[in-house]
């Protein structure tokens, strides 16, 4: 055999133990580390809700944002119940790993309803006490729920309001029928974080945003779309007038009422909204600008294993999620799992294909 023929299988060879020391199955999560890890700013990437896949998400997130930009990523997931192994999204209770927040720079945060244990819930206080920065998507509006609290008057269902500046309040867009077009706030149309940002679109309707105030700044709105059909233009009536914030940067106070902190919220953040690169750039953007990096001139989102979202929707077969049995593990790089779209999934053909 000549020297040649053996170069190709022992590069792939190389490239794959360069990328499997590049993933960790750390404690009740998974790290992602940068080629150059020293002095990497830290992210916690939160993934747990029952509906929009944050699952399949915060791993392709964590991906582009170690791979392609220097972060440092650990994903911490919802697990079943008893200390179970296995990704279980239903379970409310069985968000585990938040003890990465102790060294984390930026929280990205993506759940709906959580009721965290005492001692998980101490990790989120300390980081908010810290005024560190948050990225909240989708259902991060109504992140946790429950008699519990992080301290001070901040209790579980206060997390959306008080942390983002928006709590649940509707669907302002027909469930799986009609879509969101992000539309450019003039008025910040520069902001850093839409850098590059031209063309987002979410499958997930638009939600309802009321609390909103004149110290939040708007960097954009979401139209109402006719369908779900990326091309699909927004509709005409009072529906999208005005159009209801879907990007906003908020300054809260941190549970102990002394520390300030950032967030920047977006309401779009299924699994399948995050086939739009301009959904992810401006995600990616709003993880440097919230760290103190430089936002670059047009970030690198391209995925870094193949992406095949599941569509959003609830789950509610008996053990679905023991049965399928998934790890953090699964997620790690050079891995790309796939799940079947839930019941009641309408006919969407736009996402990526095997």
């Amino acid at each position: 055999m000549r020297r040649s023929d053996l170069t190709l299988p022992l590069a792939l060879l190389v490239a794959a133990l360069a990328m499997a020391n590049s993933t960790l199955i750390a404690e009740d999560g998974l790290v992602f580390l940068p080629k150059n890890p020293d002095g990497a700013k830290h992210i916690v990437l939160v993934a747990g809700d029952e509906e929009y896949r944050t699952e399949e998400t915060m791993p392709m997130l964590g991906k582009i944002l170690s791979q392609r930009h220097g972060f440092k990523c650990t994903v911490v997931f919802s697990y079943g119940p008893d200390g179970a192994e296995y990704i279980d999204p239903n379970n409310q209770q069985g968000l585990r790993g938040l003890s990465a927040l102790k060294s984390a720079d930026l929280m990205l945060i993506g759940t709906r309803f959580r009721q965290p244990n005492e001692e998980e819930a101490s990790h989120v206080t300390a980081f908010l006490n810290a005024g560190k920065p948050v990225i909240g998507i989708r259902t991060a509006t109504h992140a946790f729920n429950g008699s519990g609290s992080f301290g001070g008057a901040l209790a579980f269902g206060q997390f959306g309001r008080k942390i983002l500046g928006e709590q649940w309040v509707s669907h302002h867009g027909g469930h799986k029928r009609e879509g969101a077009r992000g539309v450019i706030e003039k008025a910040h149309g520069d902001h850093s974080i839409l850098r590059s940002v031209e063309d987002v679109f979410a499958p997930s309707d638009v939600y309802g945003v009321t609390h909103l105030t004149d110290a939040d700044q708007i960097l954009m709105r979401g139209a109402v779309t006719s369908s779900l059909d990326p091309a699909s233009k927004p509709i005409e009536g009072p529906k999208n007038d005005p159009m209801q914030p879907l990007a906003w940067l908020h300054h809260y106070t941190a549970p102990d009422g002394a520390t300030q902190g950032t967030s920047f919220c977006t309401t779009a953040g299924a699994s399948v909204d995050f086939v739009s690169e301009d959904l992810r750039r401006m995600v990616v953007n709003a993880a440097y600008h919230l760290t103190g990096r430089d936002v670059p001139e047009k970030a690198d989102v391209s995925f870094v294993d193949p992406f095949y979202p599941s569509f959003y929707g609830f789950i509610r077969e008996a053990d679905y999620w023991k049965k399928h049995g998934l790890r953090p593990a699964d997620f790690g790089l050079g891995k790309t799992p796939s799940m079947p779209d839930p019941p009641g999934t309408p006919e969407w053909n736009f996402r990526p294909r095997k």
